[in-house]
């Protein structure tokens, strides 16, 4: 899950990067937030913003696997059906799930391309 203590990210750059998306991104951090953490947690949790990044790059990951454009993990079944239970609480259809996922996938491929950009 924490998808960003590797190597291949500094902590500095991942903040800024971070903090660029959340300007433009406000509004789809703070809807995953309500699906993923408790309630209250965007008060209570300093780092509510790095744990919906971080859950967002796993949504991309799971779907590189599920997609073929990288090799399955001993673990690949249990974060993709961690992933849909955890977005799929209290939905009533596939469209609210795809929607959340779209998010979060959006999320994740946005914050590689500032990332990137910040080199």
């Amino acid at each position: 899950m924490y998808m960003l203590n590797t190597e291949e990210y500094s902590q500095e750059k991942i903040h800024l990067a971070l903090e660029t998306l959340y300007l433009d991104r406000k509004n789809q951090f703070r809807e995953l937030s309500e699906v993923l953490l408790p309630e209250n947690a965007i008060n209570t949790m300093p780092t509510w913003r790095e744990f919906v990044l971080n859950f967002s790059l796993d949504v991309e990951c799971a779907f590189e696997a599920w997609s073929d454009q990288i090799p399955l993990t001993t673990n690949s079944p249990q974060k993709a059906l961690t992933i849909l239970r955890r977005l799929s609480r209290d939905k009533t259809s596939m469209n609210q799930l795809v929607h959340l996922l779209n998010m979060a996938y959006d999320i994740s491929t946005e914050f590689k391309e500032i990332y990137k950009r910040l080199k």
